[in-house]
C-alpha cells in the first residue's frame, strides 16, 4: 500500500521542472530589493524622507512574515496549485498600486499587500518537492532551486540599478509587474496539482493550532530553522547594506552592484554543483559539516582582511577584489549547507509539509526583517563592521548546527 505522504506513480511524469519552481520561489525575495539602487530617487520622486523609502522594504518583509506562517498550511488543505495563482494574481495588482503610487504611504501599503502575496512561491515550492520527490533526488532537486532563490536576490540590485538610470525607479515595479503576469500565466500553462486529495488536511482551526504549537515546540525544529535563517543572515546582511557597501566604502556607481553579486553567486553554483555531484555519496551531516568549514574560511578570510589589509588601500579593483572574493567563497559553503538542511527539517513532520515549509518561512523572513530594518542600518558605516556582523550570523548559524547535533543525540 502506498503512503499518503510518498510521490504518486500517477505524479511523477507531472514533475514541475526545475526552472517553474525556481522562478515561483523567486519572485518574493526578488522584491526584496530590486529598489534598492532606486531608494534615493524614490524618496526624492515622492517628497519622502530616506527613513520613509526605507520602510517599503520593512512593510514588505512584515507582509512576507506573517503570510509566510500561512500560506503552506492553506495549500495543504486545498491544494499546492489555487494557492500559487490566487497569491501571484494579488502580487500583480500590488505591483501595478506600487508602479502608479502617488504618495509614499500609498506605496508602503501596496508593499505590504505585495510581501502578503509574494511570500507563497517561496513557501510552497518546497512543499511542492516534498510531495513529487524523496531521498537523493530531493536534495538535488532543493539544491538547484536553492541556489537560484539565494541568487534572485542577488540579481535583483543590479537590475533594479540600471532599470532605475536607464527609465526612472518606477520602471522597477514596472518590471515586477510584468514578470508576475508572465509567471502567472507560465504557472497556469504548467504547474500540476502536486498534492493528492487522500494527502490534504482539513483547515480547522483547532487541529491548525495544535500543529503549530507542535512544531513550534519541537527542539529540533527550533535548532535547524535557527540554522538556515542565521546562516541566511550572513549573506542577506551585504543585500540590504549592498547601497552603502557598493557606493560608499567601495566607491563604485548605481550600475557596479554586480561587482559584488555576480561573485558571490558563482561561489554558490559551485557549492551547487557539488551537492548535486556528492548528494548520496556523502553523508548529509558531513555536506553540512564540509559547508561550515568552507563558509568560516569565507568569513574568517574577509574579516582579517577587513581589519589589516583593507585600511591601507584606497578605493579601485584591489580593495574591491579581497572585499568580495571571500564572500563567494562563503556562498559555497552556505550552497553545500542549506538543502541538506531544508531536508532534514522538511522530514521531521512528513505529513505537514506544507505548514513545515511555512514554519521555516516564517523564522527566516523575521529574521531577515531584523537584518534589514535594525542590523543592517547600525553596522552600514563601515565595511569592517559589516563583514563582522556577517562573521556573527555565522557563528550563529554554527553554533545551532552543534546544538541540533547534541540534542539529536541525546534523544537516542
Amino acid at each position: 500500500m502506498v503512503s499518503s505522504t510518498s510521490p504518486s506513480s500517477q505524479l511523477s511524469a507531472r514533475r514541475p521542472s526545475v526552472l517553474l519552481l525556481a522562478a515561483l520561489s523567486t519572485i518574493g525575495p526578488f522584491s526584496i530589493d530590486t529598489f534598492l539602487p532606486a531608494l534615493p530617487q524614490l524618496a526624492e520622486g515622492l517628497g519622502a524622507t530616506m527613513l520613509q523609502a526605507q520602510q517599503a522594504l520593512s512593510a514588505y518583509l512584515i507582509g512576507f512574515a506573517l503570510m509566510s506562517l500561512w500560506h503552506g498550511a492553506i495549500s495543504d488543505a486545498v491544494g499546492r496549485r489555487p494557492v500559487v495563482l490566487a497569491s501571484l494574481a494579488i502580487y500583480a495588482l500590488a505591483a501595478l498600486a506600487c508602479t502608479l503610487a502617488p504618495s509614499i504611504e500609498l506605496l508602503i501599503a501596496a508593499r505590504l499587500v505585495q510581501g502578503l502575496s509574494g511570500g507563497a512561491g517561496f513557501i510552497i515550492t518546497r512543499a511542492i518537492i516534498r510531495d513529487c520527490f524523496e531521498g537523493v533526488a530531493a536534495q538535488r532537486m532543493l539544491s538547484n532551486v536553492m541556489v537560484i532563490f539565494a541568487i534572485a536576490p542577488a540579481i535583483a540590485p543590479i537590475l533594479g540599478g540600471y532599470l532605475h538610470v536607464w527609465f526612472g525607479w518606477r520602471s522597477v515595479f514596472g518590471f515586477m509587474l510584468l514578470g508576475s503576469i508572465g509567471l502567472w500565466v507560465w504557472l497556469w500553462w504548467a504547474l500540476p496539482e502536486t498534492l493528492l486529495h487522500s494527502a490534504r488536511r482539513p483547515l480547522h482551526a483547532l487541529p491548525l493550532a495544535r500543529a503549530y504549537l507542535q512544531v513550534f515546540t519541537s527542539v529540533e525544529f527550533g535548532l535547524l530553522a535557527a540554522c538556515l535563517a542565521f546562516n541566511f543572515s550572513s549573506f542577506f546582511i551585504y543585500i540590504t547594506a549592498s547601497p552603502a557597501f557598493i557606493l560608499d566604502h567601495l566607491k563604485l556607481g548605481e550600475t557596479d552592484f554586480g561587482w559584488l553579486f555576480l561573485p558571490a553567486i558563482g561561489g554558490m553554483m559551485i557549492g551547487n554543483r557539488l551537492v548535486n555531484r556528492y548528494a548520496g555519496k556523502v553523508k548529509a551531516r558531513r555536506m553540512v559539516v564540509t559547508g561550515y568549514c568552507v563558509m568560516g574560511a569565507g568569513v574568517g578570510i574577509n574579516l582579517i582582511l577587513q581589519c589589516f589589509v583593507a585600511p591601507g588601500l584606497a578605493a579601485g579593483p584591489m580593495l574591491t577584489f579581497i572585499s568580495i572574493a571571500p564572500i563567494a567563497v562563503a556562498g559555497c559553503g552556505q550552497s553545500l549547507i542549506t538543502p541538506t538542511v531544508q531536508i532534514m527539517l522538511m522530514d521531521l513532520f512528513p505529513e505537514r509539509r506544507g505548514l513545515m515549509s511555512s514554519c521555516q518561512g516564517f523564522t527566516q523572513v523575521l529574521v531577515s526583517a531584523v537584518t534589514a530594518g535594525i542590523i543592517s542600518p547600525m553596522v552600514s558605516d563601515t565595511a569592517r563592521h559589516l563583514v563582522a556582523a556577517s562573521a556573527v550570523f555565522y557563528l550563529l548559524g554554527l553554533m545551532f548546527w552543534i546544538a541540533y547535533g547534541k540534542a539529536r543525540a541525546s534523544r537516542k
